[in-house]
């Protein structure tokens, strides 16, 4: 055998390495196993006995989620301390974990989602929000005919416009402005269909890099993103993931952000006047409520009476506070009515009036806040100013949003924001202009959002805010008002920031949302899939099981039918499997259920390369020749058929690779890199050992 010493050195440095990068997953599952006594621990289970009081349904339940939030404590205290020290390089648990084997969705759990980019909102973002009645009817059609159908949407849209009007030219509803260069005002119908399916085969591309950028900041270790041919949709896997709404919420959200000058509540509580003014003159009298009749309320009584014969009465004292109450509470129902009948809008949406602590006279407060609602009443809000006779007494120019969150003590109260739309309907500033983004904190030390323009809107955040000094300026993302912060002096540089009442982890995805991109299209999720953890671990014991079973079984057919050389097959393929872990580790791969089933496929090959060798050296053996020449002999007429059938199968494995998706590439990587380990450990390192 040439070249023994280069092949030992080869073989070691190998075998360091591998064992270099299992170490990762050994001092990783080392700490995680830490976590999971420490959240066993007697202390646990006497805090959650306690606060069950002997309820052992109740105690059961806070033993796990006690348990939980332990083990996550414990994990997070652990993050940056030093659990893998080499000497020459320390390793926190969270590098360690970065490095260990990933396992999948089907062995670790998480979440599996299919999202829809909305192709008719792409279509009528390209034609500016055209009104126009041809174009409208025709994407109605369209919509209807795309149901269910898999023609491409925007031929269904080109056959629907042609039926409603033969006559109609596309290209003087999509030549708009930003479309000019693309589109002339003379182009024909199907050459404004070629350029649009182009448009949006590429917004359905920015939506896919965009949501691949939004994944990877996500922090979610070896996500599987995919996009489906012809379909518009996209396929995300999440393995690991446990806050599923978070993740619901970063894969929908558009992100859009504006900038919006707004109106000053002085400018505008006239109009609101006079809406409750005609809300009230078009709701029914308290007269034409229908009222219970005399016979319904006796047989009330009644039932009443014979129902406190069944119980326990209450003393003296007790049924006068009853009373007290009862009574306060009717009080307090009527005057509720009687507001909600005289002011049926001012009754759910609370003005910005305040009252002087002087005077006590009230005066309107001031900026862009009209006024408050409660989260439950903010629909009906909605649905008051909506209605066609109420929106006719505003300006055509005022647009109302709701804030994000609370901007007040109260949780549940939400404030409506007047914005002021220019004439061109469009914000003076987008989150286009946004360069970077991320999570800060502000001098009082809440979550916020600094942000980092380019030169062109640096430019126009500077004329925004120079005229608009004592007034303030709306932060909008997707419809809903961030903040309103009150312009005290001109803004240069490019630089601002997102303050609001939400964490710090809300504030992480919004970062990251902005700093990725805005999608050009809603992306709504048509199918999700949540698999437990609990499935993973069986999965995981399901398929370790069949693997050492397979692998057991091997070991012991080459030790009892080729005796001594089988010990040497033996020894060649336990080498194999460290040195296909060490690699998947190396290569940060995912290991999947397929993934072992490769492997399982992978130690078969192994075993027969060594049948073959072994055979034909058994056959020179019967020729006459010595146990040396033998041996040489057997190995060098086994190569041609053992690379013939190893490379024949990762000729295939490569293809599966190429054009398969998730678990095919999952079965595909592992027999790539086991047919090359087993190569290498059937004919280089038995063939060592032998000699």
């Amino acid at each position: 055998m040439q070249n023994k010493g280069l092949i030992r050195f080869f073989a070691i440095a190998f075998a360091v390495v591998c064992l270099y990068q299992l170490s990762f997953t050994y001092f990783s599952r080392k700490v995680e196993g830490d976590a999971k006594a420490y959240s066993q621990s007697e202390r646990v289970h006497n805090i959650a006995r306690e606060m069950a009081s002997g309820d052992e349904l109740v105690e059961m339940v806070l033993m796990d989620s006690l348990r939980r939030t332990y083990e996550r404590f414990y994990l997070d205290s652990m993050k940056n301390q030093t659990v893998f020290n080499l000497g020459i390089k320390q390793y926190t648990y969270k590098e360690v974990k970065d490095r260990e084997i990933n396992l999948g969705l089907d062995l670790k759990g998480g979440m599996n989602v299919t999202l829809e980019i909305s192709v008719p909102d792409i279509v009528r973002a390209l034609s500016g929000n055209s009104q126009d009645p041809t174009f409208v009817a025709a994407m109605q059609k369209a919509i209807e005919a795309n149901q269910g159908s898999r023609e491409n949407f925007v031929t269904l849209l080109g056959e629907a416009f042609n039926e409603t009007d033969p006559n109609a030219s596309l290209a003087a509803i999509f030549s708009t402005p930003e479309m000019r260069d693309r589109i002339s005002f003379n182009a024909t119908n199907d050459e404004v269909l070629s350029v649009l399916d182009n448009e949006v085969n590429d917004a359905i591309d920015r939506s896919f890099q965009i949501l691949r950028t939004r994944i990877d900041r996500f922090g979610v270790a070896q996500p599987n993103i995919q996009k489906l041919q012809n379909s518009g949709r996209i396929l995300v896997e999440l393995p690991g993931i446990k806050e599923q709404d978070r993740v619901r919420r970063l894969l929908q959200g558009t992100a859009r952000l504006e900038f919006w000058e707004t109106y000053e509540i002085s400018e505008l509580y006239s109009f609101f006047a006079e809406a409750n003014e005609r809300l009230r003159e078009g709701l029914p009298t308290p007269e034409a409520e229908i009222l219970l009749d005399e016979e319904t309320q006796q047989e009330a009584i009644d039932t009443e009476e014979i129902q406190s014969e069944d119980t326990l009465s209450l003393d003296q004292e007790s049924d006068d506070l009853l009373d007290i109450l009862s009574t306060e509470a009717d009080e307090e129902l009527q005057v509720s009515e009687d507001m909600a009948a005289r002011n049926p809008l001012f009754a759910v949406l609370n003005m910005n009036i305040v009252m002087d602590p002087q005077t006590g006279e009230p005066f309107l407060g001031n900026g862009p806040m009209v006024g408050s609602a409660a989260i439950q009443d903010t629909a009906l809000v909605n649905r008051y100013l909506r209605q066609p006779n109420i929106k006719a007494l505003f300006p055509r120019e005022l647009k109302l949003l709701w804030t994000i969150n609370s901007q007040t003590e109260a949780e549940n109260i939400l404030q409506l924001i007047a914005i002021k739309v220019p004439s061109r309907g469009e914000p003076h500033l987008t989150g286009d202009v946004i360069v970077d983004a991320r999570q800060d904190f502000s001098p009082n030390g809440s979550p916020e959002i600094s942000m980092t323009m380019n030169s062109e809107g640096a430019r126009e955040w500077r004329r925004l805010t120079a005229a608009n000094i004592g007034k303030s300026i709306a932060i909008v993302l997707d419809d809903y008002v961030y903040s309103f912060p009150t312009v005290q002096a001109e803004i240069s540089g490019g630089r601002s920031s997102i303050s609001g009442n939400f964490t710090v982890a809300e504030a992480q995805d919004l970062a990251n949302i902005l700093r990725a991109g805005s999608l050009p299209a809603p992306a709504k999720i048509v199918e999700e899939h949540i698999v437990g953890p609990s499935l993973g671990r069986e999965a995981i014991s399901s398929g370790l099981t069949s693997f050492l079973i397979a692998f057991l079984l091997v070991l012991i057919y080459m030790a009892v039918y080729y005796n001594r050389a089988g010990l040497v097959a033996d020894l060649a393929l336990i080498t194999n499997i460290f040195f296909i872990f060490g690699v998947l580790a190396s290569l940060g791969a995912v290991l999947t259920l397929p993934g072992i089933a490769g492997i399982v496929l992978t130690l078969g090959m192994a075993v027969d390369a060594n049948v073959i060798i072994y055979e034909r050296i058994l056959e020179e053996i019967r020729a006459g020749k010595g146990q040396k020449l033998a041996i040489s002999d057997g190995y060098k007429n086994a190569y041609s058929a053992i690379i013939d059938g190893n490379v024949t199968t990762l000729l295939t494995a490569i293809v599966l690779y190429v054009f398969g998706s998730g678990p095919v590439q999952g079965f595909a990587t592992t027999l790539i890199i086991g047919i090359l380990s087993s190569l290498f450990t059937a004919i280089f390192i038995s063939r060592l050992i032998f000699s």
